[in-house]
This record gives C-alpha cells, structure tokens and sequence, in this order.
C-alpha cells in the first residue's frame, strides 16, 4: 500500500524552515514560540499550535549538535514568555519610581530563565532524535515528551511557577477541558502538544497522513467522552447557602493610600449591604480587602472597633469572609507578617482564619535575600510575609468546609486541597489582580481557576479586586462573573460537588506521570525496532 501523498510546498517549506541558519532560525523560533502563545487566553486560537510546533520540529531537524538545539528550544521560549507574561511588568508601573530597576528582568528577564527550561528540553530532544533516529509519530510524541517534562520542571523547581501551561488553550471548550480530571494539567498539556506536532509528519523522510489524522481522531475520542461526562450533570445548589461576591474595583495606586482606607472599607461595605442582602448567607471580599492588621483573635482589644464595624455587613447565622494582613509575633518576640483570610461572624467573631501558604517570589518575599541590594523590598509588601501551614478544610458558618486559596496558590495543580481528613466541598479563592490592570494577566489567572475545579471536580468560587471574579461549577462550568474592570457583586447560590471523586484528584499527577511513562515507552520499542530492523 502507497504512503498518501502530502503537498510538495508542504515539503519546500519543511526543508526551507530546516535548512535556516544564525539570526533566521532563531527568529523564526522565537516567532514560532510567540505564535503558541496565542492559543492561550485571552486569544483562544488554538489551531495556531498546529503551525507553531511543526515550525519547532522542523527547526530542530537542521540541528546536528546539542548547542544548536539548546538555542532553537530557547528562541522558542523566550517568544512564547515575553508574549505570555508581558503583564508581569505591569504591576511595577503601580510605583515605577522604586521598581523602574526590575523592569528588564520582568519584561525579559524571567522569559530568559523560563527559556533556558526549553532550552535544555530540546536539547535532550535533539540527543535522542539523532541517536536513535527519531522519525514520524515517534519523533513528535518525544517532542511532547520533552515538552511536558520541561512544564513540569518549572512548575515545581525553585518554587514553581506552573503558568501558561498548553493544556489551559482548552478552558472554552470543555468537553475537552475534562481530560483534566483524569490526567490533570499535565497530562491535558502532554495531550495538546501531541496532536499540535503530529502535522509535522506531513513532510520529513516517509510523509504520511496517518499520524495527524491519528492526532484528530484521539482529540475526537476525548471530546466525545468529555461531552459524556458533562451530560446530565446539571449539579444542583448547597441549600441554604447563597453568596455575594463583592468586586470593588480599587484600583491599585489607592489601594493602599492611607487618605484612602477608609473610603475603601466604606465603598466594600456600601456594596455589601446592596439590596438583596437578606437574602444573601455569605458576603465574600477579595485579597487584602481590609487595609488594615487583622487578628484571629477576635478578643483584642485593639481590633474591637474594627472587627464590630466589618461584622454589621456579616449576614446571621452565616459570615462575612475577606482577606486582610495579619500581624503577629514568633517565638521570639520578633513581629511576622501573614497574607490571611477571616471569616467573621455578625456576633463579632473571628469565626475561622487562613494564612496564604504559598508566597510570590519577590512580591511578597525576597528569595536569596543575602545577595540583593540593601534596603531592597519585596513589590507587594515592606517586610517579608510568613508562610502558613499549607492546605486546609476551612469550617466557615452556615456552609461546607472550603479550602482557600489566595491569589497565586490557586495555580499550583495537585496542591490546592488537603490529601488527609475532610475532603472540602469547594475551593475559595480570593485575589487581587488589579496590580496588572487591562492585560492578558487576569484572563489567564481565571483560567487556571476553571482548570483547577475540574481537576478537583469541586465548585470554585473567585473574588477579585478587580480582575475577573466568578463561580465556576466542577465541571468548568462558569455559573456567573463579574468582568475584569467592572464594580460590583454577584448573588448566587453555591454549586453542589461532583458525584464522583476525579481519577486526578485521588491520585494527582502520578495519573500524567504513568501516561507519560508509557509513551515514552512506545517511542522506546519504536526506536529499537528500528535499530534492530
């Protein structure tokens, strides 16, 4: 049986992007890297990947050495981050005058490390095509092999930062999306830039159709599942539960002006006690609502007036939950300061408090303190936060236990629910995404919440200073949201939890690790086939 026939131009192209040399090839990489970005919000344009990481692997076929596929990986890198994570540097522009120094490392900087991620991932991509003479399908699946090894790497390595992964292209197509909770993130990510780089086997030694279309038909399967998944499952409402997400729209350059608190605390509290609040059982406030220290001590007498003033908004037999500095002193006399949560009740009560337990390297901590210049301090704070216990199952009156999470810790795949005791009902995730104001930032922070409740197959209820604020359902499902740069407050009920507990979540990512293992596997047998042929 004859191979199909591909398109000789497909072929000139193919040939003509390998045989590139010097500044070209780097730029059409770092383009090519750019052009990935796209398919991931607020863009959408998920097709882009079918042209972005054929261009990769045709790249790397005109490498012969591990330098040049280090360099290729790294061009690619670099465009894709310096497009995906442009915002980072909008938040030094809240006070530019003592930040103006970090705005190369924001802007380049961290696109350049994350690169070097790439780098090496191809690199060893590189090594392994050339010394087991990688070609059609096999050549693409260790492509996304190296890929999602190299995701997975800097999502944990150095703190971690699992931002813009691939998988997260999928949040507005859902019947796809519910590949997470089998696989996860990861595993979402893995299947992705293995369908997207399959098309490269369209032109190479033996051209055929087989791979790609088989990429087309595997993405079918899962969607087709996926769909099966979400049919009939309208999940009902927790009785008796109805909330009010409060989004202010503070913007950042007053957020903090101490002319400016009160008036902030006053407007958070006039939108609280909006008509309709006799019907509302929780009133949630985003991130740093509370300008001031707050303690989880509710007899301290020195927060009493402040506790009172914010319990009147606290509806009966329920709470008012909000974020707020905490202040307090370690064993040693010493003050720490904690980014927390409080629940407080109309009694006056601190009812239940968190502490965010994944801090934001240089936001709200100095990594390496020792080696930076005196008097240096981190952008969201002027003394380093303390880190809480981790995870937790939150008992909050009138509702299930929730596990919060505060702004970043929400992008952590794996690591948002306690794994012992009570398994929480919801995730409840307070942020403040006004520090990147009309970027691609907040839409793809949203993103990863819709991710992460699939994952966990638990509603997830978000509330923004500005941003995007929402209730997603545990299926991806956005039940309602407040835009990003809109005032005001969404009343709705609390989702019910999915029926069943999702293969990822009892599991976490030894579910991607095991479909991982056994790819590579087959790329294995194919390769000694080969040699042995």
């Amino acid at each position: 049986m004859t191979q199909p026939a591909v398109s000789p131009r497909l072929a000139i192209l193919a040939g003509r992007v390998a045989d590139m040399r010097g500044w070209r090839r780097l730029g059409v990489s770092a383009l090519a890297g750019a052009v990935a970005t796209l398919a991931l919000p607020p863009a959408h344009v998920l097709p882009l990947l079918w042209l972005a990481f054929p261009l990769l692997i045709w790249l790397l076929r005109g490498s012969d050495r591990a330098r040049t596929d280090f360099a290729i990986g790294f061009a690619f890198g670099v465009g894709h981050h310096v497009l995906g994570l442009y915002w980072i540097s909008a938040a030094l522009f809240t006070d530019i005058g003592r930040f103006w120094f970090m705005l190369p490392f924001a802007l380049l900087g961290l696109p350049a490390l994350l690169g070097l991620f790439l780098g090496a991932g191809t690199a060893a991509f590189g090594w392994a095509r050339r010394r087991f003479g990688l070609t059609g399908w096999a050549e693409a699946v260790a492509l996304a092999l190296a890929w999602v090894a190299v995701e997975y790497a800097r999502g944990h390595l150095f703190t971690g930062f699992p931002w813009n992964l691939l998988g997260y292209g999928w949040v507005q197509v859902l019947p796809v999306l519910q590949f997470a909770s089998v696989a996860g993130i990861y595993g979402l990510s893995l299947l992705t830039v293995l369908i997207a780089a399959l098309p490269a086997t369209l032109a190479g030694p033996r051209p055929s159709w087989r791979p790609a279309l088989t990429g087309v038909a595997v993405l079918a399967l899962v969607a087709g599942w996926g769909g099966w998944r979400m049919a009939g499952q309208g999940l009902g409402d927790v009785p008796g539960v109805m909330l009010r997400v409060v989004q202010p729209n503070i913007p950042q350059e007053l957020k903090w002006k101490e002319e400016a608190k009160i008036n902030n605390l006053r407007h958070l509290i006039s939108m609280s006690g909006a008509e309709g609040w006799d019907r509302i059982t929780h009133v949630i406030w985003p991130e740093t609502a509370v300008p001031y220290f707050l303690s989880s001590d509710s007899s301290n007498a020195d927060q009493q007036p402040l506790t009172r003033l914010l319990t009147q908004i606290a509806p009966p037999g329920g709470a008012l939950i909000t974020g707020g500095n905490r202040l307090a002193t370690d064993s040693a006399g010493n003050y720490v300061y904690f980014n927390s949560l409080f629940a407080l009740t109309q009694g006056g009560q601190v009812a239940a408090s968190f502490d965010k337990f994944h801090l934001v390297p240089f936001g709200e901590y100095l990594p390496l303190r020792a080696l930076l210049p005196k008097g240096m301090k981190a952008v969201a704070a002027g003394a380093d936060f303390s880190a809480g216990p981790g995870p937790q199952a939150l008992s909050l009156p009138g509702a299930p236990a929730a596990s919060p999470l505060i702004c970043y810790e929400v992008i952590f795949p794996g690591a948002v629910m306690p794994r012992v005791g009570e398994r929480p009902h919801w995730l409840l995730n307070l942020t403040n995404d006004a520090w990147y104001g009309q970027t691609a930032g907040p839409h793809q922070h949203f993103a990863i919440t819709v991710v992460r409740a699939v994952e966990e197959g638990v509603p997830l209820v978000r509330a923004a200073n500005t941003g995007i604020s929402g209730v997603i359902d545990a299926y991806g499902r956005v039940r309602g949201s407040i835009p990003l740069g809109d005032s005001g407050n969404l009343d709705i009920s609390l989702p019910q939890r999915a029926v069943f507990v999702p293969l990822y979540a009892d599991f976490g990512d030894l579910v991607p690790a095991l479909i991982w293992f056994g790819l590579l596997l087959a790329v294995v047998v194919k390769a000694r086939r080969r040699i042995t042929a």
